[in-house]
């Protein structure tokens, strides 16, 4: 009797032992199913491109707010971040945002920082071509921690450097500049060309471009002048620019543009902007205006980016930057820096980003294989047509090119031509085993290309 005693006074002490531990595996459940996902982005806030710091943010926030429940903290100062925001019950959280200044030592340090000190688990970044050649091979040797690119264009961050967690959800250099070669030999009749550019791998992949197209259409590039970036006196290299040519094109930019072109003129006399083709940064947002009437006529690469695009999804996604942000600083007015290479750029690569964790619903675990498997797979339809990842994590683009002119007695760009379905390999001219762009690479060599004298003029808005 004592024994049976005994056995009922156990039973309900078992019983409380099991419902104690299924409360408890419960309750680690739920702490695990809430886990934050930690938030970096690699930004320029000095250096050349320091003054696009703000439209890297904006991109960022933009995307984190429109896309995952995220809210500005300052509607005129996007470098302030966001609060609130969750996927699959995981709450975001910005742990830091890195302040480089196009070096890719500097780079690596604000990444250590963000990654190793500030514990993030993925970050968006960097803003420049070094960096991201930097930060690519940095993602190499951490591969539980998942990077998506901002808005650097060196070819070599995804073609050559090949990490299996860093992705680029938009264009490189050359891919940004299809086309243009094209348009200078067969409407503008260029038959010579000479080439200025920043001595780093984003200009080299620019001019890249632009001399692997003029050059398979007929042309020929007769001189490359290669200043170093962040020059501030750029007389003896205007100087060697020669006057003999059809045309130039000028990949100088950030902070040295407006003074390479005012050292051209003091060398060789007014700018004839018809003669002159630049690359993304005569058409950017905030810098193109300061370039005056100099330049009215010229032509510019975008960054497959077309601000005046008349479509839905374009005019969308230029309302929807103004939704969040009233004003970009130091640019002004929020809506029209959204195709910018910086704004869009690291607002295509933060979708990309979000739509990923999306899919894993946030989840982390694993070594973060499942989200990179899951980004590999993301498709989205984005303002200048639908983007998904290719060969080596690279987004193929449509390429825009625009054409500057004075509207109302001020300049202005209007989008000229469209160049659909442009990857990485550029039509068979780059490949794994081709060297990466330089000083003397591409040759220059006359070949087909798949859009020769197929360019398309979109349908824009006036």
């Amino acid at each position: 009797m004592s024994a049976l005693t005994g056995r009922r006074k156990l039973i309900p002490f078992a019983v409380l032992a099991v419902v104690a531990a299924a409360l408890s595996a419960s309750v680690a459940t739920a702490r695990n199913s809430a886990t934050t996902i930690k938030v970096a982005v690699l930004s320029d806030c000095q250096g050349a491109f320091g003054a696009f710091d703000n439209q890297d943010m904006a991109g960022v926030v933009a995307a984190f707010s429109q896309y995952a429940g995220a809210k500005p903290k300052n509607p005129n100062k996007p470098r302030d971040g966001w609060t609130g925001g969750s996927i699959g019950g995981h709450p975001l959280k910005l742990v830091g945002v890195g302040c480089s200044n196009d070096r890719a030592d500097t780079a690596i340090k604000e990444t250590k920082r963000l990654m190793e000190q500030l514990g993030a688990d993925v970050m968006v970044g960097p803003l420049s071509g070094d960096e991201s050649i930097a930060v690519a091979n940095y993602a190499k040797q951490h591969p539980t921690k998942t990077f998506v690119n901002g808005s650097a264009g060196a070819q070599d961050t995804t073609l050559k450097v090949q990490a299996p967690n860093f992705f680029r959800f938009s264009g490189d250099g050359a891919m940004w500049n299809a086309g243009l070669g094209d348009l200078a030999y067969r409407k503008l009749g260029w038959k010579t060309a000479a080439v200025v550019a920043d001595d780093y791998s984003f200009a080299w992949t620019s001019a890249a471009g632009f001399i692997t197209d003029f050059c398979a259409a007929g042309g020929k590039v007769t001189k490359r002048v290669f200043p170093p970036l962040n020059t501030t006196d750029y007389s003896s290299y205007a100087q060697q620019m020669p006057t003999n040519v059809d045309g130039t094109f000028v990949a100088v930019g950030g902070a040295g543009l407006i003074p390479f072109l005012k050292a051209y003129e003091q060398a060789h006399g007014p700018i004839d902007g018809k003669k002159f083709i630049g690359n993304v940064f005569w058409g950017t947002p905030g810098q193109f205006q300061q370039l005056g009437h100099r330049v009215v006529g010229a032509y510019a690469g975008g960054a497959g980016t077309a601000g005046d695009l008349n479509t839905p999804a374009a005019k969308a996604y230029n309302a929807m930057m103004g939704k969040w942000f009233k004003t970009i600083p130091p640019f002004g007015a929020a809506a029209p820096q959204a195709a910018s290479t910086f704004t869009y750029g690291f607002f295509i690569n933060a979708w990309g980003l979000v739509e990923g964790l999306k899919k894993v619903g946030g989840d982390l675990s694993g070594g973060q294989k499942k989200l990179q498997a899951a980004l590999r797979q993301v498709s989205l339809p984005g303002p200048y047509g639908t983007v998904k990842l290719g060969p080596h994590n690279q987004a193929p683009i449509t390429a825009f090119f625009q054409q500057l002119y004075l509207k109302g007695g001020k300049l202005a760009i209007k989008t000229v031509g469209e160049v659909p379905n442009v990857d990485q390999s550029f039509g068979g001219s780059y490949s794994t085993k081709t060297p990466a762009p330089g000083r003397t690479f591409p040759p220059c060599v006359k070949k087909k290309l798949p859009w020769q004298g197929k360019v398309i003029t979109p349908k824009v808005t006036t």
